[in-house]
């Protein structure tokens, strides 16, 4: 099967969304499909493309037996709401010679992920003039996020793109998602079971494992974290509270740095906070006099074990009205990592009943609700390691790369052919 991969953000090297689209390419190859992806060049969370990248010239390359071509795309310094479309119109634009020079090689299927929604007309187009599937991933309803975040306003403007929005979702072959509660708004906006799927973020269980070395030839001590933590000064016996990923203005960062405040009297417990974002700087600024809050840069895919290892606890904070719009990809390596989770929701999202069992779950925006929790786990050793137990066990059970990505691959099989999608699950990672 030939499958053109739509992706603006593909950073295999890295984690997160972009890391995603790379191994669902490797994985794909590896199973004897032809694969190509168009891409951006890489720049997310920074804000700033990659060294060895080019943010104004069409680049080509082989990667893990697939090829990727980048389109020149416009980069803001300083993200905001006209500044991000300016930044998803110009990959739109530049990507599309790349997207129409693949009619020669006519593939079976095209397959675009959201964000950007940008993209979905050409795809459309594209697919339509060649008579191929075409497929819509969501990792991200953008248009609620938009307005839910207050990013674009407009009792107007938000009819209009949520009614843009649900035309183009009804043309594509297949539309899948992440989370139970994301399948269940794609029902909501007119999508119907013959042609949804529901496509969960994985984790491979085999490279992020409790107790076991990072990458060829490392110690067991490094995949505990052991290095991360001298390379930060932060005494081995401390309680390690880490976040890693992405900082922006859908993760309610501020509440680690408040939480963080709280207990600058517990000398035992220390943050750190792993990534690249705008919130980054405010976030920095806020902890400046704080000597138990360490940063670190957006780290290489191949020190992920380690330093997901590093933490007795680990924390996703989420605001409450992102809530059910995403589902956190970072939360697969922490539950696989053996560790403890907290997660701020409110009660009754996809995000708490995932966390049934095998975290703890605390209301969003409330520092001091986090730190007293922060706290009496790390008051309580047996309760982290039963919690970090219970999470790599759902991880094995659940999230297991191989055999999602499996099951994709026959709804791809099944959306060529033609046939409908097996049934979708009503929800995803809730303890029966």
């Amino acid at each position: 099967m030939k499958i053109l991969l739509y992706s603006m953000n593909f950073m295999p090297e890295l984690t997160g969304i972009g890391k995603y689209s790379g191994e669902m390419a490797a994985w794909l190859a590896s199973q004897g499909h032809e694969v190509r992806v168009i891409a951006a060049p890489p720049s997310f969370p920074q804000w700033k493309v990659f060294e060895g990248h080019s943010a104004w010239a069409y680049r080509r390359s082989e990667i893990n037996g697939f090829t990727v071509w980048r389109a020149p795309t416009w980069v803001p310094a300083r993200p905001r709401t006209l500044s991000r479309m300016a930044h998803l119109f110009s990959f739109m634009l530049s990507s599309m010679p790349l997207l129409l020079a693949q009619a020669r090689w006519k593939p079976d299927l095209v397959f675009v992920v959201e964000p950007p929604l940008f993209c979905a007309p050409a795809v459309l187009f594209f697919s339509k003039m060649l008579g191929i599937k075409s497929w819509l991933h969501i990792q991200d309803y953008e248009v609620d996020a938009a307005f839910g975040l207050g990013w674009v306003r407009g009792a107007g403007v938000r009819r209009f793109a949520l009614s843009l929005e649900r035309w183009l979702l009804a043309r594509f072959s297949r539309v899948s998602t992440i989370s139970g509660a994301m399948a269940e708004k794609a029902r909501g906006k007119g999508i119907e079971e013959a042609r949804l799927v529901l496509f969960p973020n994985w984790v491979d269980v085999s490279a992020i494992r409790p107790g076991a070395p990072s990458s060829e030839g490392a110690s067991p001590e490094s995949a505990g974290g052991h290095g991360y933590r001298a390379e930060l000064g932060i005494p081995a016996d401390a309680v390690v509270v880490l976040y890693a990923g992405s900082l922006g203005s859908k993760q309610g960062i501020e509440l680690l740095g408040e939480a963080a405040q709280l207990l600058a009297h517990a000398r035992s417990i220390h943050f750190v906070i792993c990534g690249n974002g705008p919130s980054r700087g405010p976030l920095m600024s806020a902890c400046i006099r704080l000597k138990n809050v360490h940063f670190l840069d957006l780290q290489p895919a191949e020190r992920l074990n380690e330093l997901l290892g590093m933490a007795d606890i680990h924390v996703l904070p989420q605001r409450a009205d992102a809530a059910d719009l995403v589902m956190p990809s970072k939360l697969a390596g922490m539950l696989a990592s053996g560790k403890a989770v907290i997660v701020t929701a409110n009660p009754g999202t996809e995000l708490s009943r995932v966390m049934a069992g095998c975290g703890l779950v605390v209301p969003p925006g409330d520092a001091a609700v986090l730190a007293d929790a922060i706290e009496q786990l790390a008051l309580s050793p047996s309760v982290r390691e039963a919690l970090g137990a219970a999470g790599r066990a759902f991880a094995v059970s659940e999230l297991d790369q191989h055999a999602i990505l499996s099951r994709f691959e026959q709804e791809m099989l099944r959306c060529v052919a033609g046939t409908e999608a097996a049934p979708c699950s009503p929800s995803f990672g809730v303890k029966g």
